[in-house]
């Protein structure tokens, strides 16, 4: 089953967040001290841990000068524009609507063999009805803040329900 964009934007940035915590408890120092060291308010820092708040290049470079890490900076920008990017083609496939994700994946279900997918939350999407996909897509569109082409984009996820048949 596919992981949603955004989620692997946000596991990106907690990786990210996890490894900056770890070059500081490295260092021996507290999130005060860091943030004393690094001229922040405290609460930076702990946005910064808890990925709340991506840090910028600059966050990096002096969260690594502060805990003596120096080497790690390159590396730590580079996971950094890396969730940066993922977020930037989140919103752009997202920008067009729900429609152009649903037929996009068409290919790859006809290519497919052998299904395996759990999903404690919704019926999986070669399962749902027309009525149920409208909802949920409506739901996701809202959320999200996308044009609302939802009928189009149940219409191509039910079309896509074909291949269980």
């Amino acid at each position: 089953m596919a992981i949603s964009p955004s989620s692997s934007v946000q596991r990106a940035r907690e990786q990210l967040a996890a490894r900056l915590r770890d070059i500081r408890l490295d260092a021996h120092l507290s999130a005060a001290e860091l943030s004393a060291a690094a001229g922040w308010h405290k609460a930076k820092t702990s946005r910064i841990e808890s990925a709340k708040q991506a840090p910028s290049e600059a966050d990096i470079a002096v969260w690594c000068r502060v805990c003596g890490a120096e080497r790690e900076v390159p590396d730590l920008i580079a996971a950094s524009r890396a969730a940066d990017s993922m977020y930037l083609e989140y919103r752009r496939l997202n920008a067009g609507g729900m429609r152009g994700l649903q037929v996009a994946r068409a290919p790859l279900f006809e290519r497919t063999a052998l299904f395996k997918g759990y999903c404690s939350a919704v019926v999986p999407g070669l399962l749902q009805t027309p009525g149920y996909a409208t909802a949920l897509l409506a739901a996701i569109t809202e959320f999200r803040c996308t044009p609302d082409d939802v009928s189009d984009a149940a219409a191509a996820r039910v079309r896509r329900n074909r291949i269980v048949h």
